[in-house]
């Protein structure tokens, strides 16, 4: 009897690493999932510099790779004849209004087209690169003004699925098919999302199940259940005051997370900077646009995952 389930066994684990399980050959790409809302799109901005609608370039990307405290750390980002980087070794997709942006990791996969903007993909995606042999593919999936408690709504949570639900996990599996026969392991899921759920009481009172829901259902959907997830504080503007909505939400946040299973929370309010250092100065739910803020959290989301894949 032993013996005839060893053979089994060996017979079924090839099977198993050509879909989607940790077993995957040598070499498979490694397939992270981002998703979330406007944050997870992408408000840093690069290099506008208008006096009027951009605070003359303060905390843009080109000002804060020469003044900012993370300019030591933002040197990968710029070759030495001022192009940005573009890695050979990560890509990303993202599709946005029917149209799908994909290639090697640099500058620009947000919802603004060009090479605009910044998201947390950036660093995250630099961060996963230095540090695993394998291939690297983000996908991204990531709507501005969305919710968990009704767009995002996964099937476990009681009524209505969210579209954006729905949606997600079908541009995840085209983005998949696009791999056309390449093996890959899909390795980790990051969560950055909150402000339309932050500004709804009952939407924060469900906060934690709907994300423990989120996590569940993401995981039976690609049969991966210890999947690594990490959830992204909802950062902008700093630290909380005592009793205030934010605090309420960033509490609802980390409370999930500890619900989940091989889960962190990420804290990432540290990374706010002023508004009269920033680009968007009246767009504090966008980090007022600083780059130097989706710099620093995406570098805190890749090392907190790497720590995660360790484990």
């Amino acid at each position: 009897m032993n013996r005839l389930f060893c053979l089994v066994l060996i017979v079924q684990l090839p099977t198993c690493s050509a879909v989607i399980c940790s077993a995957a050959p040598p070499g498979s790409v490694k397939v992270f999932l981002l998703a979330g809302q406007s944050n997870m799109q992408g408000q840093g901005v690069v290099a506008m510099d208008d006096p009027k609608d951009y605070n003359g370039g303060l905390g843009n990307l080109v000002w804060s790779m020469k003044h900012s405290v993370s300019k030591a750390k933002m040197v990968h980002l710029r070759e030495a004849s001022d192009k940005w980087t573009v890695r050979d070794d990560v890509e990303i997709r993202y599709k946005f209004r029917d149209t799908v942006r994909q290639g090697m990791l640099t500058v620009g996969y947000t919802g603004y087209g060009g090479s605009s903007h910044i998201g947390p993909e950036l660093q995250f995606g630099h961060v996963l690169g230095d540090h695993l042999e394998e291939p690297v593919l983000l996908i991204k999936t990531a709507w501005g003004g969305k919710s968990l408690h009704v767009d995002f709504r996964p099937p476990g949570s009681s009524g209505e699925t969210g579209p954006y639900y729905t949606q997600m996990i079908a541009e995840i599996r085209e983005a998949l098919m696009d791999l056309e026969g390449r093996p890959y392991e899909i390795a980790g899921f990051v969560w950055m999302q909150g402000w339309n759920d932050m500004v709804s009481k009952a939407a924060t009172e469900a906060y934690a199940d709907n994300l423990v829901h989120l996590a569940s259902d993401l995981r039976a959907e690609f049969e991966l259940p210890h999947l690594p997830i990490i959830i992204g504080e909802l950062g902008n503007g700093g630290p909380a005051s005592d009793g205030s909505d934010m605090q309420r939400f960033r509490q609802a946040q980390k409370h999930g997370a500890e619900n989940i299973a091989r889960a962190k929370f990420v804290v990432t309010h540290p990374f706010a900077r002023p508004a009269e250092l920033s680009p968007n100065r009246g767009h504090g739910h966008h980090w007022f646009g600083n780059a130097e803020s989706y710099f620093l959290v995406g570098d805190a989301l890749g090392r907190e995952m790497l720590e995660l894949l360790n484990d």
